[in-house]
């Protein structure tokens, strides 16, 4: 397998982490609250309401990783596929995946707003160029 693919299948994987790591935390701040009979079950079987904010949090955290990503997946995916990705693809594919870590940092820390749409905007931007690098280079071969 060429190191190029691998690189971009790092990526994929880094993104597919980060998905792992929210819910592995999300877990470790709800399950105990309830079992522990902190939350009554009624209380949140409906909605998050019941969960206190760092609960909230991630769990918005973890849904945002089934937004964007989803679309990096299937272009990442694609390049792969088609056995023709080149460098620069690779490295949006990167830019992407650390724009999302940048997203999770600020919404599970100060989650300002403002910031945390600048950086969901910068990455929707990048994964709209990496798709139009994809679909550019396959159309011209």
């Amino acid at each position: 397998m060429p190191l190029i693919v691998k690189f971009m299948i790092l990526a994929i994987a880094a993104q597919a982490l980060l998905t792992v790591a929210i819910l592995v935390l999300m877990g470790r701040e709800r399950v105990p609250r309830v079992m522990s009979g902190e939350i009554p079950e009624a209380d949140i079987a409906v909605d998050r309401s019941g969960y206190p904010l760092r609960a909230r949090l991630l769990s918005n955290s973890f849904d945002n990783q089934f937004q964007l990503p989803v679309l990096f997946y299937v272009i990442a995916l694609l390049a792969i596929s088609t056995g023709g990705v080149v460098w620069l693809e690779v490295m949006a594919a990167w830019l992407f995946v650390v724009l999302r870590y940048v997203h999770t940092a600020i919404h599970l820390t100060t989650n300002r707003v403002h910031k945390r749409f600048a950086v969901y905007t910068a990455g929707l931007a990048v994964l709209v160029i990496l798709w139009l690098m994809v679909l550019i280079r396959l159309f011209l071969a």
